[in-house]
């Protein structure tokens, strides 16, 4: 009768055929201590599903594109009887879409429509070096678009007069810029929250890695919100600057309703844009002028006079 074990039992020949791969990457991988080596069995070495798995898991990561040596790293980490299972899930949750917007595809005569109607190669080329485009293999005249916000953006700046050239070269300064920004989130959360799934052994079981995975789906729009709402700000305050500067220092502001328009010398309002800085000039000369009208009224209420209420009698 046949051993029942041996019946998920392979020879070296068999298991790379059963994981589509080769018997010299099988050899290099149990070199390198990725793969366990076999059991032996009389003369022949025998590998098992453990076998199997792993090189699922190798061919996985892979595909990811992680190193063999990162790889190794990887499950030597995690490999201590407690599975992959958990790792994999978080590795999936950080490496899945950061934002809800679907990729999409446009034909080459979309894209030059969308852009003057003339065929500019070099722009092509630059927008698939910097990942706006991917191209698709067998189907030159389409291009995979990963995000249509940011392609719809460079179509309206070039509608609006922007050079294609100019648009490239403040992508590439501000896409530098924003992985300035996105590293030092990822800093700051690995400090204050990840840093125990990383650092201590105890927390690296499946179910602490899918605690973390958890987290990360959490904190994930996070960055986002926190980008939006802080580019919204900024934009007000230099857009704003930007715009009295060419108009001419005596305006202050956008006059609200009920509100009169003041003029004031220049003089003046440079001081106070020295003392206070030019954001806080309507708001300081507000103020400034509320405390002597109240100074005043209290000056008449100690001498014994009436305040000024702005009525007056009929002569």
């Amino acid at each position: 009768m046949p051993d029942p074990a041996a019946r998920n039992a392979y020879r070296i020949e068999d298991l790379a055929h059963r994981t589509r791969t080769t018997v010299r990457t099988i050899r290099a991988y149990q070199d390198r201590g990725l793969l366990p080596r076999p059991e032996r069995r009389g003369r022949a070495n025998l590998y098992c599903e453990a076998h199997v798995t792993r090189l699922h898991q190798i061919a996985h990561l892979l595909d990811r594109g992680y190193t063999l040596a990162s790889i190794k790293e990887l499950l030597d980490a995690w490999d201590t009887g407690r599975g992959l299972g958990g790792v994999l899930g978080l590795v999936t949750e950080v490496e899945g879409p950061w934002t809800d917007e679907r990729p999409d595809r446009i034909t080459r005569a979309d894209l030059d429509a969308r852009f003057g109607g003339t065929p500019d190669d070099d722009a092509v080329t630059e927008a698939v070096e910097l990942g706006v485009l991917e191209r698709i293999d067998g189907d030159p005249d389409t291009f995979l678009v990963p995000s249509p916000q940011e392609l719809a953006v460079a179509a309206e700046l070039y509608a609006a007069g922007v050079p294609l050239p100019a648009i490239v070269g403040h992508l590439r300064e501000l896409r530098g810029q924003v992985e300035h920004i996105a590293a030092r989130f990822l800093e700051f959360t690995t400090e204050y929250v990840f840093a125990r799934y990383l650092d201590d052994p105890g927390h690296r079981t499946d179910a602490h890695a899918a605690e973390a995975a958890s987290l990360v789906r959490r904190l994930r729009p996070l960055a986002q919100q926190t980008m939006d709402a802080e580019l919204a700000r900024a934009m007000r305050m230099l857009a704003t600057r930007h715009l009295r500067s060419h108009l001419g220092a005596e305006t202050l502001d956008v006059e609200p309703a009920g509100a009169r328009c003041v003029t004031l010398p220049v003089e003046t309002i440079d001081a106070v844009e020295r003392l206070v800085g030019r954001q806080h000039v309507s708001e300081f000369v507000a103020l400034a002028a509320e405390r002597e009208v109240r100074a005043r009224a209290l000056d008449r209420i100690s001498s014994g006079g009436v305040p000024d209420t702005g009525v007056r009698e009929a002569p």
